[in-house]
């Protein structure tokens, strides 16, 4: 019997997108495949489960890599609950590194997404998009936090660089659709202790310790004086430059409670507390969302865990 082979995201069909949606042994893949049924915009992508061959991790990749016409591929890693040595994922490879750099993943149990590269250093917006709610039929409230040029959705979800805007609506119906009026918006400016300054210092130390070092452009002791050096020798210079992220915002607020609540109606889980998903502005321009994240599920079940819940119900 012919095995078959990891495929791209946008080669899927409906049925497979189904499938691909209500399997939560891989919460990331799963939710991107539910963006991309709903035709919503997301990186084009392959899973490779634990246990795939190494001959299966090249094949895909060199499969995707012709689908995208790309020559480097992002690695994220997927899998349910989070260790304190969680991979942090997004960085790019040459198509001959990925083999190597996915095993070691697919050794702890843990599946690999890789996915069409991203330059994460001249990003336009990313905005991290929360919908809560206290139970169903109630209404909630939908919360835009957002960063601009020359940062990246891990600053905001991992990062703890607080947002430079944030954007709220209260009394949200995500049963009916209603579009917010422009003054039932409140777009507060952020301010950080140290300023600017202060929150651009922290994106470079986190590109110098963790973004750069995984991906083998800088080595030994770093700090954000070497990656700003990186950035600016390679005329990456967004993050120094203006930061229009309140005119960015507001231009795209309504695209966005649009999106969240088409999201929360499509939503598996009816009894949703809180949603969360990232969205991204890139330098074509292009728009891409990442994932769905639903806070009660997050961490529900390992891929282990859910596969033996799989078993006991067949």
């Amino acid at each position: 019997m012919a095995i078959s082979l990891p495929r791209p995201l946008h080669t899927l069909d409906a049925a497979e997108l189904e499938a691909a949606a209500k399997d939560r042994r891989w919460p990331k893949w799963q939710t991107m495949a539910l963006l991309h049924s709903l035709k919503l915009p997301v990186l084009n992508a392959c899973l490779i489960q634990p246990g795939d061959s190494a001959a299966t991790v090249r094949t895909a990749a060199h499969a995707l890599a012709a689908a995208t016409g790309a020559e480097t591929l992002m690695i994220r890693s997927d899998g349910g609950a989070e260790k304190k040595q969680y991979y942090r994922g997004g960085n790019t490879f040459p198509v001959e590194e990925i083999g190597p750099r996915a095993a070691g993943l697919l050794a702890d149990g843990r599946a690999v997404i890789l996915a069409e590269p991203t330059n994460r250093f001249i990003n336009r917006l990313t905005v991290l998009a929360r919908m809560d709610r206290p139970g169903p039929g109630r209404p909630g409230s939908l919360t835009l936090e957002a960063l601009g040029p020359g940062y990246d959705v891990a600053d905001l979800t991992r990062g703890q660089i607080p947002p430079q805007v944030t954007a709220h609506l209260d009394d949200v119906d995500f049963a009916h659709y209603q579009p917010p009026r422009w003054h039932e918006w409140k777009i507060t400016d952020n301010q950080c202790p140290g300023g600017e300054e202060a929150r651009r210092t922290r994106r470079l130390e986190r590109l110098a310790s963790q973004t750069l070092t995984d991906s083998g452009h800088l080595d030994g002791e770093t700090g954000p004086g070497h990656a700003e050096t990186w950035l600016r020798q390679r005329g990456y210079l967004h993050l120094f430059g203006p930061q229009p992220t309140r005119e960015a915002l507001a231009k795209r607020a309504r695209r966005l409670f649009e999106d969240a609540f088409f999201l929360a109606r499509s939503q598996p889980n009816r009894n949703w507390h809180c949603l969360a998903t990232a969205f991204s502005v890139f330098e074509e321009p292009r728009t891409i969302y990442w994932d769905l994240v639903d806070g009660e599920r997050k961490y529900a079940a390992t891929a282990p865990a859910a596969a033996r819940h799989e078993k006991r119900a067949a």
